[in-house]
């Protein structure tokens, strides 16, 4: 996951505005005053990014704990694909657009239109250094065998779609470092160019790298910034600490030696404090961007506190324990009409249909509202069913399916006695998930207490 943590232009060049000078407008810090040969100059371009933007970018796997994954998973369902890369697809969310729009506007109502489309330009390169940064995540947590199959960038930044976890920590580990390390290489070959772009002006023209040339559409302001950019995104990402790349590098490291659960409580304890101390400091600051994305980093490292609790707690319960034994059944003959009048009266939202003693098909509440949005006339519930069902066996632990469900955008699954042709069950959603993880929460929660004789 990616979250855009700042973004403010530097200031209109004093040149720009018929005066002497320049400076850097920043919320942290200036660059030195006298940066007049490159060098110099790229010392300082960590503290003059203090006011670019950069991003924060996560790994984000979809596990069944994390609020801030939940969120990123809805969100992705408004977005389309633009790219696919070794068969991952890249997506952007539709509201992508605002940041290419705010990159335009910052930039352009200084420069006018050279500037709006430098700001374009920019926006989307330091995304596209985003994506290859996601790519990193992904393409090392498939040598893992991890399903990594989707980027999603957002306005905020980006998502890299990994289901579950690295079974061991070293692995975890390294697919953690694998997207802050594609940021240095790409950083140490911008580096290079730039060096030798700087070096060519100063021996061609005699012009050195100013705070003043780093304000205005170039060439060499896209290279720095877009240096800058990903040093920062590499920095900040390895911050030993929840929900940043870091904190999973230092959960695998204490995990040889403290355990899983507690590495994770060390690790999102960390993410909390350093979340709620970023927040201070931005209210402070009037700086609302930033405290948003303090915000999110609060419920993500919050939600990794609480998963480990949660996935132990699923993990032993199974799914036949939690489908509803007295649920409502359909035939294939029955009028969807009885179906409206069954969710109307019901809490009931999806329905086995079932014929001869056997499940031959599904009905949910979207299948339903489908048919009435394409077709007036009177319909069977055979004309809409679903007739392809997963099948689960009843011994399957609540948390692997969980897992397929979400990998795989399952709706409701059917279970049997047993997967290969038991007798049939009931019905398990997502909804039903949902209710049997906050049960098993807050029966974890109280176990805890007692054993802590609170």
């Amino acid at each position: 996951m990616g979250v855009l943590v700042t973004l403010t232009v530097p200031a209109a060049p004093a040149e720009a505005a018929g005066g002497g000078g320049a400076s850097l407008r920043s919320h942290a810090a200036r660059t030195t005053p006298n940066a007049s040969h490159a060098p110099r100059a790229l010392i300082a371009i960590p503290k003059a990014f203090a006011a670019a933007p950069f991003v924060l970018n996560i790994a984000c796997a979809r596990g069944p704990c994390a609020c801030y994954r939940v969120v990123v998973i809805g969100l992705s369902h408004w977005s389309f694909r633009i790219a696919r890369i070794a068969k991952i697809d890249v997506k952007v969310h539709f509201t992508f657009a605002l940041i290419l729009a705010l990159g335009a506007w910052q930039w352009g109502r200084v420069h006018g239109l050279r500037g709006a489309a430098f700001g374009v330009l920019l926006m989307t390169l330091l995304f596209v250094c985003v994506t290859l940064h996601e790519l990193g995540h992904s393409l090392v947590a498939r040598s893992f065998q991890l399903p990594a199959d989707e980027i999603v960038l957002y306005p905020f930044g980006g998502a890299a779609q990994v289901d579950g976890d690295a079974p061991k920590p070293i692995q975890e580990a390294l697919v953690a470092i694998a997207g802050p390390a594609v940021n240095v290489m790409i950083a140490a070959i911008l580096l290079l160019i730039t060096s030798a772009k700087l070096e060519w002006m100063r021996l061609t023209t005699g012009e050195h790298l100013t705070r003043a040339a780093l304000a205005r559409p170039s060439t060499t302001t896209l290279l720095v910034w877009l240096l800058s950019a990903n040093l920062m995104m590499a920095l900040f990402n390895m911050i030993p600490a929840f929900p940043m790349d870091g904190g999973r590098v230092l959960r695998s490291v204490l995990a040889h030696r403290v355990g899983a659960v507690a590495a994770t409580r060390v690790a999102a304890g960390l993410g909390q404090a350093l979340s709620l101390g970023i927040g201070i400091w931005a209210l402070t600051a009037d700086n609302y961007g930033l405290t948003a994305t303090a915000l999110v980093m609060f419920l993500g490292a919050t939600g990794e506190q609480r998963a480990p609790a949660r996935r132990s707690a699923l993990a032993s319960l199974r799914v036949g324990e939690v489908f509803n034994r007295n649920a409502i059944t359909l035939v294939p003959g029955d009028p969807v009409a009885r179906v409206i009048d069954h969710l109307l009266t019901s809490y009931q939202p999806d329905f086995a249909v079932i014929e001869g003693g056997e499940l031959v098909g599904v009905v949910t509440r979207k299948r339903v509202l489908d048919a009435l949005a394409k077709s007036t006339r009177a319909q069977e519930v055979a004309e809409i069913m679903d007739r392809q069902v997963p099948r689960i066996d009843a011994r399957t632990s609540l948390e692997e399916v969980q897992e397929r469900m979400q990998r795989e955008s399952i709706p409701v699954v059917a279970v049997f006695e047993d997967e290969q042709g038991g007798r049939y069950l009931g019905l398990v959603s997502q909804d039903d998930l949902a209710e049997a993880r906050l049960v098993a929460g807050y029966v974890q929660r109280q176990t805890e207490a007692g054993i802590r004789g609170e």
